[in-house]
């Protein structure tokens, strides 16, 4: 056996040996390492075996004095992914962004301004029909009101939020006007600090963690005026809709979850909780709770907003993204939070340009993924819709490639795993609510098993796959996408492509359905400015879930 072969095998058994409670070193037999050369699929000689064991002890004295000194969640590890390093952006940020703004009545029911867009507020908050603190009060009454129901806020941040709004409202009433989002009251997904108030990451064993800084993006925010009012709820570690509280809820159905892991920011604020939110997604944490509540989610190329602040899931592949109620709100919001942060070293600074009305854009669909969609009705009126306004949308079929795209979510498993090593070798991990094989502690368990060299190659079949990607989408400006559709939310989400999702109808139950609009790196806008035009064609993104228009 060739010497590099002998020290793979020896670290691959040794990952697998120390991810176990051996109280005695010495008590490593040969079964042992014959049992765990079967489970890795390996096979040596009875003396190559004999010569591992010293090697293996040693090792695993290594692994233990590694865990004494375990970095605390939002220490990055030194091999750093990024798509940028292989597709630069241009090296200038000149932000062009045009919304359309008009004169805007009041509502006779003042309740009702809990479903306006983020323009229209910032009208009536811009001309002063309205001052930023009465709509705070809106919008922390109506938490009070549903969430008992809808289960999406886990802590209400008023004092914070009062302090805020009440600064907003003087500096306008002295005419000192931050543009858009001054005044406007949202929440933020609870893996994100905030100063003075915990950040319980949705788990048990966090729900009392008070972390004391305040994350990038609230920062950004802040500086634009804009009026933080609730931490939201996500799924325990950014999994599901089960959170230590209870379920969060579909408002359309509330016998129904949310879906997640941005359970809390796309219930909440499609029921006029917030106006709009900050979600985030690592494999459909955006898209899948925009697609259930019937929100409009941007999930931005990867580093088009800091992570500073958030908890870490798997350091190549989170994203921070807004979940608003239309794709023009998520610009408005995207142009306030994207860009480069020295705290976060995967972040980027591009140019986003979000210019409707200027828009000439190369437009295809996966025929091929919507053959088979579960939503065909929904999906053939959408394409419908927008041939019979005059955008041009050619077939094409969906990306292939032979490289095995489902075997790389090892990577995200095994950066999961990392994340939060300290919560399986203490045992906290038995106090989280979801217990079961496809529940986190058990995946985290047995993501010990994945030796670092099958994960390093996984990482080195990625980079062939962005470079396959992106040599196959770079031809179009947009490519429409069922929701699920085959493999292209995996693939998107390895290669750190963004990507829109927004609705298009209800299915038979009266829920929420949608479709997806990716495209290039650094192409937010484009594919922003595509939802727009469908949205000014419907009125899906508007309609409210009648439990919670009273």
């Amino acid at each position: 056996m060739k010497k590099s072969h002998l020290i793979t095998l020896i670290s691959a058994i040794a990952i697998f040996i120390a991810g176990f409670a051996i109280n005695d070193v010495n008590e490593i037999t040969k079964e042992d390492i014959l049992s765990t050369l079967k489970l890795l699929g390996l096979n040596y000689s009875e003396a190559e075996v004999d010569s591992l064991h010293t090697e293996i002890v040693d090792l695993k004295a290594s692994y233990q004095k590694i865990r004494s000194s375990s970095p605390s969640n939002e220490v990055i590890p030194a091999n750093i992914f990024s798509p940028s390093t292989m597709y630069p952006p241009a090296n200038n940020r000149a932000d062009d962004v045009y919304i359309r703004q008009g004169k805007v009545e009041m509502p006779k029911n003042k309740e009702d301004l809990a479903f306006y867009s983020i323009k229209e507020l910032a009208w009536l908050i811009e001309n002063q029909k309205i001052t930023p603190l009465e709509l705070t009060h809106i919008y922390l009454n109506r938490i009070k009101k549903y969430d008992d129901t809808l289960k999406s806020v886990v802590n209400i941040t008023e004092e914070l939020a009062l302090q805020q709004a009440k600064k907003a409202t003087e500096e306008i009433k002295k005419g000192v006007y931050k543009g858009l989002l001054h005044g406007i009251p949202y929440g933020v997904k609870d893996l994100l600090a905030v100063e003075g108030y915990k950040t319980t990451w949705g788990a048990m064993p966090y729900k009392d963690q008070v972390i004391n800084e305040t994350a990038t993006v609230v920062k950004k925010l802040e500086e634009r005026g804009a009026v933080l009012i609730a931490k939201l709820t996500l799924g325990a570690l950014a999994y599901g809709d089960i959170w230590y509280g209870g379920v969060t809820k579909n408002p359309w159905n509330l016998n129904q979850g949310s879906s997640g892991s941005s359970a809390g920011p796309a219930s909440a604020t499609v029921a006029g909780l917030v106006a709009f939110s900050i979600g985030s997604e690592t494999l459909g944490s955006i898209v899948s709770p925009s697609t259930r509540c019937g929100a409009s989610g941007l999930r931005p190329t990867f580093g088009g907003v800091s992570r500073n602040g958030a908890m870490a899931l798997s350091w190549s592949m989170d994203k921070l993204g807004p979940i608003c109620r239309s794709a023009e709100d998520a610009a408005i919001v995207f142009a306030a939070i994207h860009g480069k942060d020295e705290k976060d070293p995967y972040s980027l600074d591009y140019n986003f340009s979000y210019h409707p009305e200027k828009a000439k854009l190369k437009v295809v669909y996966a025929k091929d993924l919507f053959s088979n969609s579960w939503n065909a009705r929904n999906d053939s009126m959408m394409l419908a819709t927008f041939r019979k306004n005059g955008i041009k949308i050619e077939a094409v079929d969906w990306f292939k490639t032979d490289l095995p795209v489902g075997d790389l979510s090892i990577i995200l498993t095994a950066e999961a795993a990392a994340a939060f090593d300290e919560l399986i070798i203490s045992g906290a991990a038995g106090k989280m609510v979801w217990q079961d094989k496809n529940a986190w502690p058990n995946l985290f368990r047995a993501a010990r098993t994945i030796p670092a060299v099958e994960y390093i190659n996984a990482n080195r079949l990625r980079t062939q796959l962005i470079s396959q990607y992106q040599q196959w989408i770079k031809q179009y400006d947009a490519v429409i996408v069922p929701s699920f559709g085959g493999n292209q939310l995996l693939v998107t989400n390895l290669t750190g492509h963004p990507s829109v999702v927004l609705p298009n109808g209800f299915n038979p139950n009266e829920s929420p359905t949608s479709f997806t609009i990716t495209g290039n790196y650094y192409a937010e806008g484009k594919l922003l400015e595509l939802a727009g035009k469908f949205q000014a064609l419907t009125d899906y993104h508007n309609r409210r879930p009648p439990y919670f228009n009273k």
